[in-house]
């Protein structure tokens, strides 16, 4: 090979190395704002402004619900925050009731199930099947969404907003994921489980109700930081989980 094309072959792998290092850097840690989306936003009973969008022919909230009275202008009894909160007062509860999670706040079923409706006028807290449709919606299979536990590959990655703020840092190359590309921006609220404790890594798990029940319990949907699916289960009423609506 004599100096010219040595040069240039030279030039050639330099100029590959650059680009493949700021797509690394630039392309992959960027935050994805998906700009073809249609979008909008509706008001609740409280004032409170949501960003809302549409994924295939559903209308979803784009945040959590942060109200803190019903639909009627009944409030909602406020047990605290993750820090603060009474456990045992949480557990014993057996009506509506919230606090404050790692960024929103957290219901506990009777919320959910509550006929005063927590979600504002023209929507409503999504069935499990109204979950599905947005699984399947942006690629999750028939065969796997009626499943339990673990499903699916990325569709957590498509429903999740990765932000630094928010999230936390991962070993595992977690910058990568979380595209947002369905614009439902996930983030992580953490959670209240058993014996109305709450999980002590409330920035890398977010949970979300369904209104439906299954021997007296309620589907639900959780994902995590370091998983690319979604995990589909349900849990006693006395659980706090963030609320998303989805529009009637």
């Amino acid at each position: 090979m004599n100096t010219i094309h040595q040069q240039a072959w030279i030039k050639f792998i330099v100029i590959n190395l650059i680009s493949c290092t700021l797509l690394f850097s630039f392309g992959c840690k960027k935050e994805k704002v998906e700009t073809n989306l249609e979008t909008s936003t509706v008001t609740d009973v409280d004032g409170n402004s949501y960003n809302t969008v549409k994924i295939g022919k559903q209308w979803w909230m784009a945040e959590n619900l942060n109200v803190k009275r019903y639909r009627n202008g009944d409030s909602i009894n406020n047990l605290g925050n993750t820090s603060t909160l009474d456990s045992v007062k949480w557990v014993n509860s057996d009506s509506g009731a919230y606090c404050k999670g790692n960024i929103d706040f957290l219901y506990n079923g009777y919320t959910v199930l509550d006929s005063r409706n927590i979600a504002p006028t023209g929507w409503h807290i999504p069935t499990d099947e109204e979950w599905k449709q947005l699984e399947m919606t942006i690629g999750m299979s028939k065969s796997d969404v009626d499943k339990v536990n673990w499903r699916g590959n990325n569709e957590a990655n498509k429903l999740r907003l990765h932000s630094t703020k928010y999230w936390a840092n991962s070993p595992d190359l977690f910058e990568i994921w979380g595209t947002n590309d369905s614009g439902f921006t996930a983030l992580p609220n953490g959670c209240f489980m058993f014996y109305g404790k709450s999980s002590s890594s409330l920035d890398e798990m977010g949970f979300w109700w369904s209104s439906t029940l299954d021997a007296n319990q309620l589907w639900y949907r959780y994902m995590d930081k370091n998983k690319g699916g979604v995990f589909r289960y349900f849990g006693p009423k006395n659980y706090g989980f963030s609320i998303r609506c989805v529009k009637d």
